[in-house]
């Protein structure tokens, strides 16, 4: 059995009925009857996520413009973000599942993880208030920021051979495999004919971002 989930995030509720809110899925609330689900939760816990963060990037840049400080938000609450917390904090054991989400995988579903992030931000953030929430949310960020912020691999790969070759890279999608649920891509990114890195992911995107940090890791070495 995990941890309670109240440990592992540090964070105990008054209302225990919200946390159990924002572990349900519409799919269990239709079959068990209840129906109390996440979503408007989720909806509530993406702005307070938005507002949190966009006020430590604007306080942590201070010399940015406006477009890079969009950039960086944007990047640090994506959904590949949100699932990557989602997957550390194991919240996908948590979640009341339906009996056919369940069958399907739907507890490593990387969007069912994203959303349960955010509902969770929303419940503690009507628990406990805006505060409350910001210090789950900064938490999280400390331990990952920098990880987070050099995770956009495909614009810095694209800046720098832009500069050295005046040609961005192009990628390739040379496999897909498992049910559509959980898809594994691997990509091949190129300049040219040239082949720069290689990498697999959940989604294309994900690859595409392993591809390039591949690439990257090989400029640096000197390999490339």
């Amino acid at each position: 059995m995990p941890r309670p989930l109240e440990e592992v995030i540090g964070y105990r509720f008054i209302d225990a009925g919200l946390l159990k809110q924002a572990m349900s899925h519409k799919s269990f609330a239709s079959e068990s009857g209840s129906g109390v689900y996440n979503e408007r939760l989720e909806f509530l816990g993406d702005s307070v996520l938005a507002s949190v963060v966009a006020h430590a990037v604007y306080a942590g840049y201070p010399d940015e413009p406006e477009g890079n400080l969009s950039k960086k938000k944007s990047l640090l609450v994506s959904r590949p973000s949100l699932a990557t917390w989602g997957e550390a904090l194991d919240i996908g054991s948590y979640l009341h599942l339906g009996v056919g989400e369940e069958s399907t995988g739907g507890r490593t579903r990387q969007s069912l993880l994203a959303n349960a992030v955010e509902a969770l931000i929303g419940a503690i953030y009507l628990d406990g208030g805006y505060e409350a929430a910001a210090k789950f949310i900064r938490a999280w960020y400390a331990e990952r920021h920098g990880s987070l912020l050099e995770t956009d691999h495909k614009s810095k790969l694209q800046e720098i051979l832009q500069k050295r070759h005046k040609s961005p890279p192009t990628y390739e999608t040379t496999s897909s495999t498992g049910p559509d649920h959980d898809k594994v891509f691997q990509i091949l990114v190129r300049l040219g004919e040239r082949e720069l890195g290689r990498g697999a992911g959940k989604s294309k995107k994900e690859a595409e971002q392993a591809a390039a940090s591949d690439a990257l890791k090989k400029m640096d070495r000197g390999d490339l």
